[in-house]
């Protein structure tokens, strides 16, 4: 199957591409990137509601973030409609370091405490679509389709934080900030995990 996103921007983005390894883990794994990825599903709509309702006073962040929290918890019953079909269970995971250790280099005081969360879901919602496009070519129809269908909103909402954060912030502050957080990003997957997750780095030799 064809991606018929542009995938250019948010791997000039991203400093290094997902392993090759962490595709194998996941293929290896398939239900537990169900489980994980309608973990993140709903963690995303949360994080947008968090923000909507910190932050009420920015009215392009209300409007876009809206918009976001109601496709990430459609994603969401798409998903738990596929594990639903394929007999997969919904038990609870612990999460994956990722998210946490990204959050740990956001700054404290505002405005700096919102620009920095808005990158952070900008990096994230990147890693998502990229690694949507690793998987297609290698899992069965259904589910690639799947994966295809979400791409173009996940660059979407990449663009809608990355767009924002410039918003609250500066263009110049945005370019300061970004280059820690997206090596810390990098080192994130593609450094030893115990435990597979859709965002886990690779797996221990």
């Amino acid at each position: 199957m064809s991606i018929a996103v542009d995938m250019a921007p948010i791997e000039a983005f991203l400093y290094c591409p997902t392993p090759a390894a962490w595709v194998q883990w996941a293929l290896d794994n398939p239900a537990v990137l169900l489980i994980d990825h309608a973990n993140c599903e709903k963690k995303a709509a949360s994080t947008a509601l968090n923000l909507m309702y910190r932050y009420v006073g920015h009215h392009d962040l209300l409007q876009r973030l809206s918009r976001l929290a109601r496709e990430e918890l459609r994603h969401f019953e798409q998903v738990i409609a596929l594990m639903r079909e394929r007999d997969v269970d919904y038990p609870q995971l612990s999460a994956s370091r990722y998210a946490g250790e990204l959050r740990k280099l956001v700054r404290h005081a505002e405005p700096g405490r919102l620009v920095d969360t808005l990158l952070v879901g900008a990096i994230i919602e990147a890693r998502s679509c990229e690694r949507f496009a690793a998987l297609v070519p290698h899992l069965d129809d259904e589910l690639a389709a799947f994966y295809l269908s979400l791409l173009k909103s996940e660059a979407r909402h990449f663009t809608d934080y990355l767009e924002l954060a410039e918003a609250v912030g500066t263009a110049q502050e945005v370019a300061e900030r970004l280059p820690p957080l997206l090596q810390r990003e990098c080192e994130l997957v593609t450094t030893a995990d115990r435990e597979f997750r859709f965002h886990s780095g690779i797996p221990y030799q």
